[in-house]
Protein backbone atom coordinates (compact mmCIF):
# COMPACT_ATOMS: atom_id res chain seq x y z
CA UNK A 1 0.00 0.00 0.00
CA UNK A 2 0.90 3.72 -0.33
CA UNK A 3 2.30 5.94 2.20
CA UNK A 4 0.28 8.84 0.39
CA UNK A 5 -3.44 8.74 1.00
CA UNK A 6 -6.28 11.23 0.99
CA UNK A 7 -9.99 11.85 0.95
CA UNK A 8 -12.62 13.92 -0.83
CA UNK A 9 -16.73 13.94 -0.21
CA UNK A 10 -18.97 13.84 -3.16
CA UNK A 11 -22.39 15.18 -2.82
CA UNK A 12 -24.95 13.96 -5.33
CA UNK A 13 -27.75 16.27 -5.70
CA UNK A 14 -30.23 13.04 -6.56
CA UNK A 15 -31.88 11.23 -3.84
CA UNK A 16 -30.62 7.35 -4.95
CA UNK A 17 -32.15 4.14 -3.69
CA UNK A 18 -30.13 1.48 -2.19
CA UNK A 19 -29.54 -0.39 -5.48
CA UNK A 20 -27.76 2.84 -7.25
CA UNK A 21 -26.00 3.86 -4.63
CA UNK A 22 -24.33 0.50 -4.08
CA UNK A 23 -23.28 0.41 -8.10
CA UNK A 24 -21.66 3.73 -7.76
CA UNK A 25 -19.85 2.91 -4.87
CA UNK A 26 -18.75 -0.15 -6.55
CA UNK A 27 -17.73 1.58 -9.55
CA UNK A 28 -15.30 4.08 -7.43
CA UNK A 29 -14.26 1.43 -5.42
CA UNK A 30 -13.09 -0.87 -8.42
CA UNK A 31 -10.48 2.57 -9.48
CA UNK A 32 -7.17 1.71 -8.89
CA UNK A 33 -6.07 3.92 -5.78
CA UNK A 34 -8.75 4.13 -4.57
CA UNK A 35 -8.96 2.16 -0.71
CA UNK A 36 -12.37 2.48 0.20
CA UNK A 37 -15.60 4.30 -0.55
CA UNK A 38 -19.00 4.52 2.41
CA UNK A 39 -22.40 6.59 2.26
CA UNK A 40 -23.75 6.36 6.02
CA UNK A 41 -27.33 5.57 6.08
CA UNK A 42 -28.13 8.94 7.25
CA UNK A 43 -26.19 10.76 4.33
CA UNK A 44 -26.96 9.19 1.48
CA UNK A 45 -26.26 12.58 -0.64
CA UNK A 46 -22.18 12.27 0.97
CA UNK A 47 -19.94 9.85 -0.28
CA UNK A 48 -16.84 9.40 1.21
CA UNK A 49 -13.50 8.17 -0.46
CA UNK A 50 -10.45 7.75 0.57
CA UNK A 51 -7.70 7.00 -2.47
CA UNK A 52 -3.60 7.61 -3.42
CA UNK A 53 -3.32 10.95 -5.08
CA UNK A 54 -0.44 9.91 -6.51
CA UNK A 55 -2.66 7.19 -8.60
CA UNK A 56 -5.97 9.22 -9.02
CA UNK A 57 -7.17 12.25 -9.56
CA UNK A 58 -10.25 13.16 -7.78
CA UNK A 59 -12.56 14.68 -10.48
CA UNK A 60 -11.98 10.76 -11.92
CA UNK A 61 -14.70 10.15 -9.44
CA UNK A 62 -16.85 13.03 -10.32
CA UNK A 63 -16.86 11.44 -13.77
CA UNK A 64 -18.62 8.10 -12.53
CA UNK A 65 -21.24 9.82 -11.11
CA UNK A 66 -21.52 12.05 -13.88
CA UNK A 67 -21.51 8.82 -16.21
CA UNK A 68 -25.15 7.89 -14.81
CA UNK A 69 -26.53 11.16 -16.00
CA UNK A 70 -26.52 12.26 -12.35
CA UNK A 71 -24.79 15.57 -10.65
CA UNK A 72 -22.23 16.30 -8.42
CA UNK A 73 -20.06 18.18 -6.31
CA UNK A 74 -16.58 17.37 -5.04
CA UNK A 75 -16.17 18.91 -1.67
CA UNK A 76 -13.42 19.21 0.35
CA UNK A 77 -10.39 20.14 -2.26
Amino acid sequence: MSEHCTDVLIHIEEDLDDANIHEIERDISMIEGVYSVCVHENTRHLMLVDYDPEHIAPWEFLEKVENRGLHGALIGL
